[in-house]
């Protein structure tokens, strides 16, 4: 079912405090000063504990599409290479490697100490040496279709052999080479992903299609105990690889505990009374409760939980079908009416009241904070009335008189930003219908170019601005790749394709720069605001600062 909302009743009443919900934050603040001094050390070392709310159906790297199964899989497996705080690519499995100067070539030398975790399906129970031949089976697994895995996009810039498979070659046990069809230089950025990840083919085949649920990697833990909808444990690698930078073996923890509390209010009392060490971002449940209206931690809370945050690769916009066959006689097909929308409503009150500030607003482009080329000195759209009034006046519709009025599609988490935004532009003579229509709808709808106008989200797959500016390029107009508005431009293709070209970091970002200025130009989307990563975390636990893809690596996280 589906629901149209033209006027702002619900946008106000969004301010309203349910007396029953302060009655339960006041016994939670009972039931939390008897958490103070509650000490769940574990008797078996040093366990850390997190909540996952929407369940985990497989372990599986190759089915690791969503957040839920991402977090877990980077624990227990790795890849060539891994990305570090700042987004810059480091060695793992792989030690070193290059690229030819085409880009079509990348040659690794892997390490020749990563062992696969003890397991039954290896021969007396030892896990094996991981070497080259392992990943040549693990990325033909990923492009079989009998796998069917969500991830084998990845593979899309790998070169076939003559009987299909992925051109990727084991010279030796230690030597890895693979081959593109085209020069792709986000390709390393994109083998950090967890669909990259090595398996070991004992496993794969003692296992069958319940590998998912007896997960064999090399990653820094491993899997201890697995009961549905009760608790997930990881236990510590004792054969991991990796060292600190004072030589001492990761991980320090001695045991993940993953817990699977569906309720959110539940959650955040089980974090309030000490039972979870962490949870991440803000739900209704809890988000008046432990921040500020600026966005801080309530100052209640500060001697027993930390909040960490910091940029997230996600970009909040609208977007426009900007196709002429597609969208015709819609108001959206004018540029200048696009500009208008842009300049028409507050970004900063928006994040500050609907978001208690968790969030950048967008006013320097498309490709968001934390991610390079991102730079204040572009600048975007901000809130500007005068220039909205002047944009329709040239228009011929002075103050909005004659302006036939525009649907907004949405889902029901975005309603109250989609709202301020019809509430401030009906002010200046814009008129917006905001419909609501359910997860599944809307996502179809967008994929097969039917809404003129709606609200989106892009949350980067690899940490590359290519993954932001691929929505802009006329080769991926949708249903066939992401570019939803269907906007096309000669100069932003010739940018791109050439950006492609660019081996050199610095070389490919300018042009990366000049892409997210021309698509600010011509507006076939407007920015609303970049997301944070929002990490409450209890007092004690360190290492858990976030990173822009939002991916807790528990192999560096203590308990002090």
């Amino acid at each position: 079912m589906k629901k149209t909302k033209t006027g702002m009743g619900l946008f106000y009443t969004k301010f309203r405090v349910n007396p029953l919900l302060k009655c339960s934050f006041w016994m939670l603040l009972i039931f939390s000063v008897v958490a103070c001094n509650h000490k769940d050390r574990s008797p078996h070392g040093k366990v850390f504990r997190y909540n996952e709310s929407k369940g985990i159906t497989s372990l599986d790297p190759v089915y690791a599409r969503t957040m839920p199964s991402i977090w877990p899989v980077s624990q227990l497996f790795c890849g060539l290479v891994q990305l570090d705080s700042k987004l810059y690519i480091q060695p793992l499995v792989a030690k070193s490697w290059r690229v030819s100067d085409n880009g079509l070539v990348y040659t690794f030398i892997l390490r020749n100490d990563v062992t696969f975790h003890d397991n039954p399906c290896f021969k007396d129970g030892s896990g094996r040496q991981v070497v080259a031949s392992d990943f040549v089976f693990s990325y033909r697994r990923l492009a079989s279709p009998f796998v069917a895995s969500p991830g084998s996009w990845v593979l899309s810039k790998v070169d076939t052999l003559n009987n299909g498979q992925p051109n990727v070659v084991a010279l030796s046990d230690t030597t890895l080479v693979i081959r593109l069809k085209e020069p792709f230089p986000a390709f390393l950025g994109l083998l950090a992903v967890p669909y990259f990840a090595v398996v070991p083919q004992e496993a794969v085949t003692a296992y069958g299609k319940e590998f998912g649920r007896n997960p064999v990697g090399c990653g820094p833990f491993m899997l201890k105990t697995w009961r549905d909808g009760e608790k997930l444990v990881f236990v510590k690698n004792p054969r991991y690889f990796e060292k600190d930078s004072l030589g001492q073996s990761l991980p320090y923890l001695d045991a993940i505990a993953v817990n699977f509390i569906t309720d959110k209010q539940s959650e955040f009392m089980a974090f309030i009374l000490g039972n979870l060490d962490f949870i991440s971002g803000v739900s209704k449940a809890s988000k008046d409760e432990l921040l500020t209206r600026t966005g801080s931690l309530n100052p209640k809370y500060s001697n027993r939980i930390m909040l960490l945050t910091g940029p997230y690769l996600n970009t909040e916009y609208l977007g426009f079908l900007v196709d002429a066959e597609l969208s015709k006689g819609s108001p959206v097909l004018s540029r200048e009416y696009r500009r208008a929308i842009a300049y028409g409503f507050d970004r900063q009150r928006m994040i500050a009241y609907l978001r208690n500030g968790l969030g950048f607003p967008a006013e320097s482009g498309f490709i968001p904070m934390g991610l390079p080329p991102f730079s204040n000195s572009l600048k975007g759209f901000y809130y500007c009335p005068d220039s909205t009034l002047s944009i329709l006046s040239r228009m011929g519709y002075s103050n909005g008189t004659g302006l036939p009025p525009i649907t907004l599609t949405t889902t029901d988490d975005y309603l109250d930003i989609c709202e301020f935004i019809q509430h401030e532009l009906s002010k200046l003579g814009v008129k917006i219908n905001v419909e609501v229509v359910t997860g599944a709808s809307y996502r179809q709808s967008v994929a097969d170019s039917r809404l003129p106008m709606f609200r989106g989200s892009w949350i980067a797959d690899y940490a590359d601005a290519e993954s932001f500016l691929s929505l802009f390029y006329s080769g991926n107009h949708s249903p066939y790749g992401p570019n939803y508005t269907h906007f096309k431009n000669r100069k932003f293709d010739d940018l791109y394709a050439q950006s492609l070209k660019q081996v050199v970091l610095g070389d490919r970002l300018k042009l990366y720069r000049q892409m997210d200025s021309l698509v600010l130009a011509e507006c076939p989307v407007i920015p609303l605001f970049y997301d944070k990563v929002v990490r409450f975390v209890r007092t004690g636990v360190v290492g858990m600062d976030p990173n822009p893809m939002n991916i807790p690596i528990f192999k560096y996280v203590d308990i002090k």
